[in-house]
């Protein structure tokens, strides 16, 4: 059955007594090199879905190779949702990806269709899900310039003693070389008239914005994850990827811009502004990469909730939909 022949409403029906159940919506989480993307398109042709990107990179334009954003071909037709959002020199925060990808989400579900956020960015995944709220507050404030300044010229214990005052919880759980996180909860209680722990404790009270069933891709061994991603960047390296960064430095994008910090593009600008050696180069890459999927395997494993998913030596690519088809069916999509 279509999600949308039993669920055309944006909010799902109240249990009894009131309670609201969230919408229900599908995540694909695994390590880069997994298959989400493809994962993602297939359900979303079975289940008249509708795909939400959670990768902190594709939202950049002009940044398609190193990211593996996928292709008009790969996509099938179906829409995908918070990619090519930014531009690379904006800074693009948690609470900003949570506010336009709800915005998003929402709309699927208005819509009849079935959301299916898919990506490897734990964090945007979390949070987003959660309900989480952030702290109001602008990108290079001027209150925030002003407290940096403090911060140089007066040093982090005076600026750690005047936290304390208001809120000593959260002094007393940092240092005082930890300049961004004192600035930052000064920054919130100056800003809001909140502590950073009471904001965080209303934080965590706040109900699920939506109810997951989560598919986790992964490997059985390690080995087979790490030749994935070598043939990758191999393939990006063949799809222009030096040529990608060039581009996007000749633009005026600067070098130390947050998204120029993505792998990939963080390694081939340090060649293309220096020594020119792009072997090397894409040496760094795919061990930079195999490095970052550690990394989210150990963030996506904490979901004992997940339904894993592992790949062998040779993916079976009928396989895991077939499983992953029924796990849906079984649990009501």
């Amino acid at each position: 059955m279509l999600y949308g022949q039993h669920c055309n409403t944006l909010f799902r029906h109240h249990l009894q007594g009131g309670e609201t159940v969230p919408p229900q919506i599908i995540v694909i989480t695994g390590p880069t090199a997994s298959g989400k993307t493809w994962l993602a398109v297939e359900l979303a042709k079975k289940f008249n879905g509708e795909v939400v990107s959670a990768d902190s990179m594709q939202i950049y334009r002009r940044m398609d190779i190193g990211t593996a954003k996928p292709t008009a071909e790969e996509m099938e037709g179906i829409p995908h949702h918070m990619i090519d959002v930014a531009d690379p020199e904006e800074n693009f925060s948690v609470a900003r990806y949570v506010d336009m990808a709800a915005g998003c989400v929402d709309g699927v579900l208005s819509r009849g269709r079935l959301p299916i956020l898919a990506g490897g960015t734990g964090l945007y995944i979390d949070s987003l899900l959660s309900g989480r709220t952030f702290a109001a507050f602008e990108q290079a404030s001027p209150l925030r310039g002003e407290l940096e300044k403090r911060y140089v010229q007066e040093g982090g214990e005076t600026l750690l003693r005047e936290l304390a005052q208001a809120d000593p919880d959260t002094a007393t759980r940092l240092h005082p070389n930890d300049g961004k996180r004192i600035v930052r909860a000064l920054e919130i209680f100056l800003t809001t008239g909140k502590t950073i722990t009471q904001h965080n404790k209303e934080t965590r009270a706040v109900p699920p914005r939506y109810s997951a069933l989560t598919l986790n891709l992964d490997f059985q061994r390690r080995e087979d994850m790490w030749e994935r991603i070598d043939r990758r960047v191999d393939r990006m390296m063949q799809a222009g990827l030096a040529e990608e960064v060039r581009a996007l430095l000749q633009s005026g994008v600067p070098e130390k811009c947050t998204a120029m910090q993505a792998i990939g593009y963080k390694e081939m600008a340090a060649a293309l502004q220096g020594d020119g050696d792009i072997a090397v180069a894409a040496a760094q890459v795919k061990l930079r990469s195999r490095q970052y999927a550690k990394r989210q395997r150990t963030w996506f494993r904490r979901n004992q909730e997940a339904r894993p998913l592992l790949w062998g030596p040779e993916p079976n690519f009928a396989d895991v939909l077939q499983r992953s088809t029924a796990y849906l069916e079984e649990n009501g999509i």
